[in-house]
């Protein structure tokens, strides 16, 4: 038996939009049996992407191989495309199954598998654990990790998307700045003692930007702020800041900022509590790396950054 009693699972409404969709990629199949096939694995990924969307997180269905006809016929296929994490297979589990089947053809390019129970009369679905490999083809529902352990593991795999692209710091002072890289006085539209405060401190030979980082799982934006003065060697003094975004006064009380070496040592660490802001500052070599973790229970940013 499937493991409801021992953890969460989450149970979504199969409704007339996704029934719509199962219907439109089913019949654009010849064979019953494929045709059938095609639909049940629809209204698995129908219950996914729901459950995602429910989490925050963007997915991309329409370029998945699950919704090109010419893949569906040529595999047994339900696949749902995250932007930057990866592809998740989306298997249906029959109702009162101890074991769900996973064809071999899927087992390769996925970040892991979701296993969907479809109710008898397929107006719900419960989107019951997962895995993050396979080696065989029929999985018992028992060995199924918990919802909590994949929301969990979705943001561990979050960091590599982000250290794949380091903000260029040494850039800034050519005015060669990102465009998600803005002013504080855009990011911060109405003008409070916080934001005063920042602009005494600027100095004529100082750059800075901020940029809106959305921590998705604990329902929380923050602007993170960086200020780059350049000193009288080679040097560059950093300053990274936190500050609470839009209408907050406070930084939510368990929110910690963490400075990361080039080895992604934690060299630097502090914790909200009932904090405005949280600060830390410190010295660069042009070449240097380093990283800047915001944690708030679940939700993980990492932006990593290179003078």
């Amino acid at each position: 038996m499937y493991p409801t009693t021992e953890f969460f699972t989450y149970t979504v409404p199969l409704g007339l939009a996704a029934h719509s969709r199962a219907e439109q990629l089913r019949r654009r199949q010849s064979n019953a049996g494929k045709a059938k096939q095609v639909y049940l694995n629809s209204l698995a990924v129908c219950a996914v992407q729901l459950y995602l969307q429910w989490h925050g997180f963007e997915t991309d269905w329409e370029h998945s191989d699950s919704y090109n006809p010419a893949m569906s016929t040529l595999m047994d296929v339900g696949d749902l495309i995250i932007p930057n994490y990866g592809k998740l297979e989306c298997r249906p589990v029959l109702p009162n199954a101890g074991v769900v089947s996973i064809p071999e053809e899927v087992w390769s390019d996925r970040i892991g598998f979701v296993c969907v129970q479809l109710h008898e009369s397929l107006r719900e679905a419960t989107v019951l654990g997962f895995v993050e490999e396979i080696t065989t083809k029929d999985l018992p529902l028992n060995e199924l990790q918990s919802l909590d352990e994949f929301i969990l593991y979705l943001n561990q795999l979050q960091q590599p998307a982000s250290i794949k692209q380091p903000t260029q710091l040494n850039q800034w002072f050519q005015n060669i700045i990102e465009a998600d890289w803005e002013t504080l006085e855009t990011l911060l539209a109405s003008p409070e003692p916080q934001l005063e405060f920042n602009f005494r401190r600027r100095q004529k030979e100082s750059v800075e930007r901020g940029k809106l980082l959305k921590l998705e799982q604990a329902g929380e934006r923050i602007v993170l702020f960086v200020r780059l003065t350049h000193t009288d060697d080679s040097e560059i003094d950093v300053s990274v800041e936190v500050l609470p975004a839009e209408s907050q006064i406070e930084l939510p009380q368990n929110l910690q900022l963490i400075i990361l070496d080039e080895t992604e040592k934690p060299v630097m660490q502090a914790e909200a509590g009932s904090s405005e802001s949280l600060e830390f500052q410190f010295s660069c070599e042009p070449g240097e790396r380093f990283s800047v973790k915001l944690v708030l229970g679940k939700a993980i940013v990492t932006e990593l950054f290179a003078i």
